[in-house]
C-alpha cells in the first residue's frame, strides 16, 4: 500500500516519494518491520496459544529432557507468516509476477500446515492431516508455479548485450554501455560452480526448442519434485529448538542476494549469471522473511517457548524451493540446504531399516539407536546455556537461570548477581499476587503484610564478604 501510494505521490512531484522506488530501501524497511512485528507481537501470540492450551504432544522415545517439551505451544508459524505478509502488503510491488507467486506460495503452504496443526491440537489426532492431502497440496503448488513460469509473459530470461554510447547503462563507470537483449522463454537453469554452462531440461526429452510442450511438462514435474522435497525436508528438520529457523535464515538471505543480482543488469553481466528482469523484487520478500525468522528465533531458541509447527515449517521449505526455481538456482539447493538433505536421508534410511528388520526379526531396529542417558563427564541438558543467557547477561528474563549467565571465576560477582535476581523475582511475584483479581481482602492484606516484613528485612544491613 505504501509503495502504491508513493508511486502516486511521485507523479505529483511530492518530495521524498521517489525513495520507495529503491529496492535497497524497501528491503531495509521490510526487514525492520518484520523483525519488530515478530519480536513485539510474538510474545502476545505465545501467551494466547498457551492460554488456549494449544500445546504439542510429544511421542515417548525415552530421551532425556523430552518430557519438558510436552505442552509447549505450537502453531508458532503464525508469527512468521504474519511478520512476512504485513511488510509485503506495505512495501512490495504486487504488479510484479514474482511477488504474486511467492506470496501465493506462502499462503498456500501456510494453510496446509495450519490444517495439519489444527487437526493435531483441536481434534487430538497425533497424525494430523493425512499425508496424501499434504502431497496433493504441494503438487498443486508445483503445478501452479511451473505453469506460471511457462505461460506468464513477465517471466523471461534476457541476455545482456553491448549498446551504442548513450543508449544503455554504463558498466561501473567504464565506457562500455549495456542494454537488455531479446527476452525468451526458456527451461534453462544455472549449473553451480561451472562458468558459461547452463542446463536445459529439454535434454530430458530430446527437444531443443524452448517452447516445446513436452519440455515444459518435464519442467513442471521438476518443479513439483523440488517443492515437495524441500517443503517436507524442512518439516522433518523442525525438531530441535531453533534448528529449522537457524538453518533457514542464511538460505533465505543468500537467495535474496542472488535474486537482486539476477535482476540487476550490470551485476548480471559482471558476474556472468542469468539476467532475469523483475526478479530483484524477491529481495523485499527475502528481507521480510529473514526479519521474521530472526524475530521468531527469540521465542524458538532453547528453551523454546513456542514451536513453529507445520504452519511454519511447510511454508519455509516451500518458499525456499519456489524462490530457487524463480531465479533458476534450484541446483544449488543441495549445497545451501545441506542440513535438510542430511535430515531427509537419515529419516529415509532409519524408516526403511526399521521396516526391513521388523519383517525379518519380528522387531523393528534402527541403524543408530537413540543416544543413551548422559554419563559422568558428558554434557547434560540442564548444563547447557540458553539462547537468552548469551543475549542478556543479567538473566532477568528467566528467574530459573540462576548461574548460567554469571562469571564463575568471580565469586563476588556471582553472589551479587544472585541477590539482585532474587530481589527482582520476589518483588515481581509479590506484585502479581497482590493485585490478582481473584485474591480476597484477607489474602491481599496477608500478602501485603508479608511483603512489608520482607521489605523491612531486606533493608537490614547485610554481612558482606570482605573480599568484595
Amino acid at each position: 500500500m505504501i509503495y502504491t501510494l508513493s508511486r502516486y505521490l511521485e507523479r505529483i512531484d511530492f518530495p521524498g516519494a521517489g525513495v520507495m522506488q529503491y529496492l535497497s530501501f524497501r528491503a531495509a524497511v521490510a526487514i525492520i518491520l518484520s523483525l519488530l512485528i515478530a519480536a513485539v507481537f510474538g510474545g502476545a501470540i505465545v501467551r494466547v496459544l498457551r492460554r488456549r492450551q494449544i500445546g504439542e504432544d510429544i511421542r515417548e522415545l525415552g530421551l532425556e529432557g523430552q518430557a519438558q517439551k510436552k505442552g509447549t505451544p505450537t502453531m508458532g508459524g503464525l508469527i512468521i507468516l504474519g511478520a512476512i505478509l504485513v511488510p509485503m502488503a506495505l512495501v512490495a510491488d504486487f504488479s510484479n509476477v514474482y511477488v504474486r507467486l511467492i506470496t501465493v506460495s506462502t499462503l498456500w503452504l501456510g494453510l496446509i500446515g495450519f490444517a495439519d496443526d489444527y487437526i493435531k491440537v483441536f481434534r487430538h489426532n497425533k497424525k494430523g492431516l493425512d499425508g496424501k492431502f499434504k502431497i496433493f497440496g504441494q503438487v498443486g503448488l508445483g503445478i501452479i508455479v511451473g505453469t506460471a513460469m511457462w505461460l506468464s509473459p513477465q517471466i523471461v530470461v534476457s541476455e545482456v548485450v553491448s549498446a551504442p554510447a548513450g543508449e544503455g547503462v554504463s558498466l561501473f563507470g567504464s565506457e562500455e554501455t549495456l542494454r537488455s537483449g531479446p527476452a525468451e522463454k526458456t527451461t534453462k537453469t544455472t549449473i553451480p560452480f561451472i562458468k558459461n554452462t547452463e542446463l536445459d531440461y529439454g535434454i530430458l526429452t530430446g527437444e531443443k526448442g524452448d517452447n516445446d510442450i513436452l519440455t515444459w511438462i518435464v519442467y513442471i514435474l521438476v518443479a513439483i519434485l523440488i517443492i515437495t522435497g524441500v517443503s517436507n525436508a524442512a518439516n522433518l528438520t523442525d525438531g530441535l529448538d531453533g534448528l529449522n529457523t537457524g538453518v533457514a535464515i542464511p538460505v533465505v538471505v543468500v537467495l535474496g542476494v542472488f535474486a537482486w543480482l539476477s535482476g540487476n543488469m550490470i551485476w548480471a553481466k559482471y558476474l556472468n549469471i542469468m539476467y532475469i528482469p523483475g526478479s530483484g523484487e524477491l529481495l523485499v520478500f527475502a528481507a521480510a522473511m529473514a526479519g521474521a525468522l530472526i524475530g521468531f528465533m527469540w521465542y524458538n531458541g532453547y528453551p523454546a517457548q513456542v514451536f513453529m509447527g507445520d504452519t511454519g515449517s511447510l511454508a519455509i521449505g516451500g518458499v525456499i524451493a519456489v524462490m530457487a526455481l524463480l531465479i533458476r538456482k534450484e541446483l544449488l539447493l543441495p549445497v545451501m540446504c545441506g542440513v535438510y538433505v542430511v535430515e531427509t536421508v537419515s529419516v529415509i534410511v532409519q524408516r526403511a531399516w526399521f521396516k526391513i528388520t521388523k519383517k525379518r526379526y519380528g522387531e523393528g531396529r534402527y541403524v543408530a539407536d537413540p543416544p543413551p542417558l548422559p554419563e559422568k563427564g558428558l554434557p547434560r541438558i540442564e548444563d547447557s546455556h540458553t539462547l537468552r543467557d548469551h543475549l542478556d547477561p543479567a538473566g532477568r528474563h528467566n528467574p530459573n537461570n540462576t548461574e548460567s549467565s554469571l562469571n564463575e571465576e568471580n565469586s563476588c560477582t556471582r553472589r551479587r548477581g544472585q541477590r539482585l535476581r532474587g530481589r527482582h523475582t520476589r518483588q515481581k511475584t509479590g506484585l502479581r499476587r497482590l493485585f490478582h483479581p481473584s485474591a480476597g481482602v484477607r489474602a491481599r492484606w496477608g500478602l501485603r503484610r508479608r511483603s512489608i516484613r520482607f521489605r523491612s528485612r531486606r533493608l537490614r544491613p547485610r554481612r558482606r564478604d570482605p573480599s568484595c
